[in-house]
């Protein structure tokens, strides 16, 4: 899958610009804050549906605009698809695939796939477990709308049983919980289910994409911390089980203190974890392997790769893993956003360089 082109109104610091792409390698070059990094935004918006830097759709609208618009079309193994989002500032968007309305973004996931990194990707292995959790669903996602609608379920089910939690009245506690209970865990073994599919499948290939940036020095070791394995009743059931047996901690706190909300993935590096004794460097190429991973994932479900997106990466490496990287990747659309291009690292490369100033595309 690549990106044709991609029209952006009003959006960030774009008035009205038109981008088209190449299938290969493309290079967003230009100073700092001139609109590279709003750009490659764009683009996973249309995919997805959200925006991995703000967390209202409002603010991606120009200052003095009422309205913003992005815009773009893709080609694929099954066809050509377009995609438009129209954000007002009252925190709605209204989205289009081929020229249809479709009214839920799940309705969206899966017509254009796209892979993000940018230097806060580094939360991946840095920070909270909250972090691993997000990347973990913005993937199965968009791989999976079942998926999707399970997560939507789990949570809204999730805040039942927390706000039945924090009443007074123990005894109704008691008597409506396990109707909740079921319910969660049924949605609970769908998604525990597919996310140990997925890191299954995308841990040896994340483990062989650090080996080839790290000149194989280090092994990357991923697993899951949810506890649960098996089939989704398997799943379901153990999980029942366990919020039978922690009701009185989860009563005593108001929350629910079991099931995939508290998730986490742990990263090693010859055996250590890399949030605790990894360097910043390590913890980078460690995220920027994941990520190559999971693109490779893309293509081994659907036959054919995400668009991949990496903002500001080659300033954070040095010239032998820029030329890793950029051979790691020509064979899938590559959107790289720099300050400046380096055409060593680039030779004998098939690129293109679309140049950013100010929120316009210079020709």
């Amino acid at each position: 899958m690549y990106i044709t082109d991609l029209n952006l109104k009003c959006f960030r610091n774009y008035e009205q610009e038109h981008i088209e792409f190449q299938n290969g390698i493309n290079i967003l070059t230009g100073s700092n804050a001139q609109g590279k990094t709003n750009a490659a935004e764009a683009i996973f918006f249309l995919c997805t549906g959200y925006s991995p830097r703000a967390n209202k759709d409002k603010l991606v609208i120009k200052n003095g605009c009422e309205q913003a618009e992005i815009s773009g079309s893709a080609k694929s193994n099954y066809g050509q698809v377009s995609v438009k989002i129209n954000f007002n500032k009252n925190d709605k968007k209204s989205i289009y695939v081929n020229g249809l309305q479709v009214l839920k973004v799940g309705e969206l996931l899966g017509n254009m796939h796209s892979v993000f990194f940018n230097p806060a990707e580094l939360k991946l292995v840095q920070e909270s477990p909250e972090d691993r959790r997000r990347f973990l669903n913005v993937s199965l996602s968009q791989m999976s709308k079942n998926y999707f609608y399970a997560l939507q379920r789990y949570n809204k089910i999730l805040a039942q049983r927390n706000n039945l939690l924090k009443d007074p009245e123990k005894y109704i506690i008691r008597e409506t919980l396990p109707i909740w209970d079921r319910q969660l865990c049924d949605q609970a073994g769908k998604i525990i289910k597919a996310r140990n599919a997925f890191l299954s499948e995308i841990a040896p290939i994340a483990e062989e994409k650090h080996a080839m940036l790290s000149d194989g020095k280090e092994t990357l070791k991923m697993k899951t911390e949810s506890g649960y394995y098996g089939s989704e009743e398997d799943i379901a059931f153990a999980m029942y089980e366990d919020l039978k047996t922690g009701l009185e901690k989860d009563m005593r706190l108001g929350f629910t203190t079991i099931g995939p909300h508290r998730d986490d993935i742990k990263f090693t590096l010859n055996g250590d974890d890399v949030r605790v004794y990894g360097s910043q460097g390590q913890q980078r190429t460690a995220a920027l392997a994941l990520k190559l991973a999971e693109a490779e994932t893309f293509n081994n479900r659907f036959k054919e790769y995400p668009i991949l997106i990496l903002d500001d990466v080659l300033s954070e490496l040095d010239k032998k893993r820029q030329r890793k990287l950029i051979g790691g990747v020509e064979h899938m659309q590559t959107i790289f956003t720099a300050t400046g291009l380096d055409r060593t690292v680039f030779k004998g490369k098939d690129f293109k360089r679309i140049i950013v100033e100010q929120g316009k595309i210079k020709k």
